[in-house]
């Protein structure tokens, strides 16, 4: 779809001429990573569309993917429910004017990138196999390329396939692997009960010949010989496997004895569901890991469970480890680090830094050295509360950043109920009795503790990096959930408890116990380790128009959304001073930069932005920002693009 601005003939041509000249001897920008460049700093250097001429965006183009709920007596998979399609999450890559992206489905399309119009897709037939046990509904975040000079290869990591496909064509590249795709979980470290259980999510990285993959595997599940999360480096021409990294250390291996009782031969997910990002100059590769299972019960695997909750560095080349670093010591909170690690360069006291920096559920931003892995600044391990479930041994310290300030609520008091009213303030006091309240890191329990961060702070939609200021922007969800325990059902886990429930605490349907705001948005200067600016992130109106809060005058909410599946996504930072993010709000918004100010709000028609946005110029000389939303239930999902007109 196309839309023009009209315009009288004079001032047509006087455009014209502006634009012919604005737009002579620019070549083309491509976006050829998911985070833009294989540091994943989602930035870019096009400036086209800047602080001044932004309130001038609209809708040139969209794309449908048309892809429906295939009912249960559709799919071959015997006792499997019907399938649906999940949030459509993709950031497509540009490269010689052509996008390509993945959809829920694990589709793999290629677009034109002037016009939105398809050129060839590729179905890998997910779905014949049933639900996907990692997040019920099916959804899939990028695709990523490789090529020698000669050829191009799309590569598509589709549930335990990952399959090579001709860039020019979409066709299975027959020479890789077998017929065009390896089995990801034919060399992990233990054989896999069902595949059912193994998945993927976020798209490979790339490092000269190698494609490195992570996985995603339930870890609210619990059972022995639950699929490990190796990571795994596959030879882009042949698909032989070249190496596999242990996030859960063997027998000999360094990090081994952090798990007790032998629990490092039988306890699954520990893997790396969240985008990789790479370092191609040193060869260096940076995993955000997640949590072991179960995700709130960890009696059967005591110890601090290495290299669970860690940013782990490893040589592309070899998958030897480099350094790494714990984030949360025997993790009870499912706090995953799932955002990719931001590979930037700062300047700290007047020297110059080479650095990572990796977003936590926790609200914490932790910045090291990237070749060292020495901290920035100082991080301090503080004694945390203790558990008092039976069998749970909770670590009695977890690190602590000094620097920068945490960018997210943390831990959850009677001081963040919401309090408009006294009858609201009453009725959140009431739902929070005889629960448990306490600081970041107060363990799950028998009762049920409220938290912040497993369905909060940083998520897989991470930090945008303007190299030019310093300055990372990110967006922050305000999520309360109830963490409880109790006894699993018969055959569901092998262990002693596990969760009951992880959910959401209303004063009423659609209105959460907490303060708002309930998404924000964090500029944070990395030279100084300093806050600039903080701003809620978009609005809910289906907050604000509910009978309970009628006449109240309200601050501005912030995006909700329950359950949140679809809201982490995050920022992409501009030369032209602008911040570009949605994170599940109805519109893509603008925001300027240096303040914060939201410059424009482009409205998605009705439906949510659930993609990391991203941006291109093609060999015409336009630029445009594309994201991709979907309607309620995750249907009417469409890739969705803006230009100057």
């Amino acid at each position: 779809m196309t839309t023009h601005s009209p315009c009288s003939g004079t001032v047509c041509a006087a455009l014209a001429v502006t634009w012919l000249i604005a737009f002579s001897n620019l070549g083309a920008q491509e976006w050829p990573s998911y985070g833009g460049d294989p540091e994943g700093t989602k930035f870019s250097p096009l400036a086209q569309i800047n602080r001044d001429n932004v309130d001038r965006l609209q809708l040139v183009w969209t794309w449908e993917t048309g892809e429906e709920p295939i009912p249960r007596y559709k799919t071959p998979a015997r006792g499997q429910d019907a399938v649906r399609p999940g949030p459509f999450e993709a950031t497509p890559l540009m490269i010689g004017d052509t996008l390509y992206l993945s959809t829920p489905y694990n589709r793999v399309v290629a677009l034109d990138a002037d016009t939105g119009t398809d050129l060839w897709s590729y179905d890998p037939r997910a779905w014949e196999w049933g639900r996907v046990y990692q997040s019920a509904d099916f959804m899939h975040r990028g695709v990523a390329t490789w090529s020698d000079g000669r050829e191009r290869r799309i590569f598509i990591n589709s549930r335990w396939r990952l399959i090579a496909l001709d860039a020019k064509t979409g066709e299975p590249i027959r020479s890789f692997g077998g017929d065009g795709e390896v089995d990801l979980t034919a060399g992990l470290a233990w054989p896999v009960m069902t595949r059912l259980h193994y998945s993927q999510t976020s798209p490979p990285a790339v490092f000269e010949d190698l494609v490195i993959v992570g996985s995603g595997v339930p870890d609210y599940m619990d059972y022995r010989g639950q699929p490990p999360g190796d990571v795994q480096a596959f030879d882009a021409r042949t698909g032989e496997q070249v190496w596999s990294f242990h996030t859960i250390p063997q027998e000999g291996e360094l990090g081994n004895d952090t798990w007790e009782d032998g629990s490092w031969s039988h306890t699954g997910s520990t893997n790396v569901w969240g985008p990789m990002t790479v370092d191609d100059e040193r060869g260096l590769v940076y995993l955000p890991v997640s949590t072991p299972a179960s995700d709130f019960y960890g009696g059967h695997r005591k110890g601090d469970n290495l290299f669970a909750e860690s940013i782990v560095c490893l040589d592309a080349r070899t998958g030897e480890r480099v350094w790494h670093f714990q984030t949360v010591h025997h993790g009870l909170w499912d706090y995953d680090l799932s955002a990719p690690p931001n590979l930037v360069t700062i300047t700290v006291e007047g020297r110059t830094i080479d650095a990572v920096v990796v977003l936590g559920k926790t609200g914490f931003a932790y910045v090291f050295d990237r070749v060292t892995g020495e901290p920035v600044w100082g991080i301090k391990e503080r004694p945390v509360p203790a558990s008092d479930v039976p069998g749970e041994r909770a670590s009695a310290t977890q690190p602590f950043p000094t620097k920068p300030e945490p960018f997210s609520k943390q831990g959850f008091g009677l001081d963040d109920l919401i309090d408009f009213t006294p009858e609201l303030r009453a009725k959140a006091m009431e739902v929070v009795q005889g629960y448990r309240l306490g600081p970041l890191f107060t363990p799950p329990s028998l009762e049920g503790t409220i938290v912040t961060g497993e369905a909060g702070g940083a998520n897989w939609g991470g930090g945008a990096f303007d190299p030019r200021t310093g300055v990372l922007y990110v967006r922050s969800t305000e999520l309360p959930t109830l963490m409880r325990l109790g006894k699993p059902d018969p055959g569901d886990a092998e262990v002693d408890y596990a969760r009951t429930g992880a959910s959401l605490l209303e004063v009423a349907e659609g209105v959460p116990i907490n303060k708002p705001p309930y998404a924000t948005v964090t500029a944070i200067d990395l030279n100084a380790g300093e806050h600039l600016w903080q701003v809620p992130l978009g609005d809910s109106p289906q907050i604000r128009d509910h009978p309970l809060l009628r006449g109240i005058d309200l601050p501005r909410l912030g995006v909700f959304k329950w359950p949140p599946h679809g809201i982490f996504a995050g920022p992409l930072a501009t030369a032209g001073g602008l911040v570009f993010i949605s994170g599940g709000a109805f519109e893509l918004y603008a925001l300027d930069g240096d303040t914060g100010e939201t410059l424009w709000a482009g409205d998605l028609g009705g439906s949510r932005g659930l993609s990391n946005p991203m941006t291109y110029r093609t060999r015409a000389g336009r630029q445009y920002v594309v994201v991709a939303t979907s309607g309620e239930g995750n249907t009417d999902s469409k890739l969705v693009a803006f230009a100057l007109p």
